[in-house]
């Protein structure tokens, strides 16, 4: 019996069947994530979910994952870049107090390897489980000479919910406000140009070699999966007035905290607060990068920031405690004009 003939689209670089097949596989996995609200199958043109209700407004955000995904690739590990990419769009839609209810994600490629594909959206699927979302729908394209060979890119949009009335702006911080840092779980998602170049071109150094100071390797250091602070922060949000919240991703503490900020008002953050993780010290003093420009490239270590009343730094503190979330008081809020002034 002859073999089969290879498509001349397969010839051309895109592999029909293989996609298909990889579809078919990551079926039962994507399932797994359907919440009430899912009333479609995946396959449709469209995914379908039901509205929240006229007293909620819809958030959205979309985003990548930048250049961990070369890191990933170097590794040859995938199932991990999922999971930075759902739990980055939770925690961007959580500042304004919205919970996820979907997500939808781009993956676009040169060929499609069906192994690398089913790993990346594994990583997807858990991350949705975790955060409450169903993985709704998506687009896998294959455009060979468009992207490098052997390599992919991430997009993902998720879209929430949050009651009218309990939207979360930032309006209502005030001088003497108080702000609570949660520790970043690494680079998260921002800053890999830069720690690449510095790491394995400058530094020369391996992903199998480790950070100085630690026990760690750069590759678990640069593969650390980017925390979802969703449940920690939802806890409380169910006893404390948040007054706003910054997720801190590309323009670190300096351009993030500022767009929740009124005009009035400075947040004046701490840094003898926390300790700086050694990878962001190898970074600073290996590529002799200004002091000041890491706090804008990178989280420094802190990944997300609440703002409360100075009464209730106590009770949120213990609140996230119980939610095992550690957590700093990393500093105050100022009279100000609205921008984020770093100390010590």
């Amino acid at each position: 019996m002859s073999e089969k003939k290879k498509s001349a689209y397969a010839e051309a670089g895109v592999d029909i069947d293989a996609m298909m097949g990889s579809l078919q596989n990551i079926k039962a996995d994507v399932k797994s994530t359907n919440t009430d609200g899912v009333v479609s199958e995946i396959g449709s043109f469209g995914g379908l979910f039901k509205s929240p209700g006229a007293d909620s407004l819809i958030v959205s955000s979309v985003d990548g994952v930048g250049t961990k995904l070369k890191v990933a690739n170097m590794a040859d590990i995938h199932n991990t870049v999922g999971q930075d990419l759902v739990n980055h769009c939770v925690n961007d839609i959580l500042v304004q107090g919205a919970k996820p209810l979907f997500f939808l994600d781009y993956l676009g490629t040169a060929a499609l390897s069906p192994k690398v594909f089913e790993d990346v959206v594994s990583g997807f699927c858990k991350a949705c489980r975790e955060n409450g979302a169903a993985l709704l729908g998506g687009e896998t394209a294959e455009m060979p000479g468009l992207y490098p060979n052997g390599e992919y890119d991430l997009v993902g949009t998720i879209v929430g919910t949050v009651e009218r009335d309990k939207v979360i702006t930032g309006e209502k911080i005030r001088e003497n406000d108080v702000m609570i840092g949660l520790p970043s779980t690494g680079l998260q998602t921002n800053g890999y140009s830069l720690a690449r170049k510095v790491i394995f071109e400058t530094a020369g150094k391996k992903l199998d070699d480790l950070v100085p100071g630690t026990d760690v390797t750069f590759q678990d250091a640069l593969l650390a999966i980017h925390k979802s602070y969703l449940n920690e922060v939802m806890a409380v949000m169910e006893k404390i007035d948040i007054k706003g919240m910054a997720h801190i991703t590309g323009g670190g503490l300096y351009d993030n905290v500022p767009r929740v900020l009124p005009k009035t008002v400075d947040a004046q953050f701490d840094r003898a607060t926390w300790k700086t993780p050694a990878i962001y010290e190898f970074i600073e003093e290996q590529g002799q990068v200004d002091h000041e420009e890491m706090y804008r490239v990178f989280n420094m270590g802190i990944g997300y920031v609440l703002m409360v009343a100075a009464e209730d730094v106590e009770e949120t503190v213990a609140i996230l405690a119980e939610n095992n979330q550690p957590s700093i008081v990393v500093g105050k809020i100022v009279a100000g004009s609205g921008q984020s002034v770093l100390i010590n």
